[in-house]
């Protein structure tokens, strides 16, 4: 994807640039990858639109906003966090995204964030949105952090916008608005498919016993019956702090588990075999290395000890 800058990247004091981004954004913390006292990265500023914006480039491990740096610095913005190169591992609350180019994330300042970058370069736009006029049009929506899907059409439209914004001097105002309703929609949008999306997570794990006996059956065909994308899956299961595969392996697993310790009296080799292609696994190894890495122990202790 087109990069929307080009920041550059020399090197600086951590202090200074550290100040600099607590100048320009508020207060954070900075955490080298490196103990020389030294960071590659700079800090620039811009108006695009209506809104002062932030183009960070930087090497860090950590950039931190903790509860008391929201104490030193309330914040009176919404970050509207585009990452334009590199990589950046967003956490704030429990929502957790990993940026690559061209996402976004909408940062809400009185709450703590984290982001981490590993020590790998990363360039980032950062529209500062003030937060009386976003808690005044959108409510609480808003709040607390909010990852952007890329797989929205409204995500190709922000980002449009945006790139017109810095290209353009003229029709800001008109543009500026143009992005906040924008927003505003993907804002409304993603409230009214919160509902949904619990029931497509319903939907998915009802289909994952359903179907957990078949072999055949894994995460491509789960969101192909579902009508959704393998990537927009993954984030449905995020809460649950598992995959998709991950998910139906285990489900695997629990009814071997259940039939082994059902199976008494009868030839424990043939019985585990049985089992394994019975449970939907057609690779016995495999079988026989996950289930001692969930239960501790190997099926044919299970099915010996009844």
């Amino acid at each position: 994807m087109q990069s929307l800058m080009t920041p550059g990247h020399k090197p600086v004091p951590v202090e200074i640039l550290e100040a600099e981004i607590r100048r320009v954004c508020g207060s954070f913390d900075l955490e080298p990858m490196r103990r020389t006292g030294v960071v590659n990265g700079d800090v620039t500023t811009r108006r695009v639109g209506p809104f002062d914006t932030a183009i960070v480039a930087l090497d860090a491990s950590e950039v931190a906003r903790s509860p008391r740096s929201i104490r030193q610095d309330p914040g009176e913005y919404f970050f509207l966090l585009v990452q334009d190169a590199g990589q950046c591992c967003v956490e704030q609350g429990d929502r957790v995204a990993e940026l690559s180019p061209g996402d976004m994330f909408l940062v809400d300042s009185v709450k703590p964030s984290n982001f981490f970058y590993r020590g790998e370069r990363s360039n980032q736009v950062s529209l500062h949105i003030r937060r009386e006029e976003m808690m005044h049009r959108f409510g609480n929506a808003c709040a607390g952090g909010l990852s952007i899907s890329r797989d929205d059409p409204l995500w190709l439209a922000m980002r449009a916008v945006i790139a017109k914004m810095l290209l353009e001097e003229g029709a800001q105002a008109q543009l500026g608005e143009a992005f906040l309703c924008l927003l505003g929609a993907y804002l409304h949008s993603n409230r009214v498919s919160g509902a949904r999306a619990e029931t497509l997570l319903s939907r998915a794990l009802a289909m994952i016993d359903r179907h957990r006996a078949d072999p055949t059956f894994g995460p491509r065909e789960l969101a192909a019956r579902l009508n959704v994308s393998e990537r927009m899956l993954q984030r449905h299961f995020r809460p649950l702090g598992e995959t998709p595969g991950h998910r139906l392996l285990n489900r695997r697993l629990d009814l071997a588990h259940s039939r082994l310790s059902a199976r008494k009296g009868e030839q424990v080799a043939e019985g585990i075999t049985a089992v394994a292609f019975d449970c939907g696994f057609n690779d016995l190894s495999y079988f026989y290395r996950e289930f001692r890495k969930k239960y501790g122990t190997t099926p044919g202790a299970v099915a010996r000890c009844q």
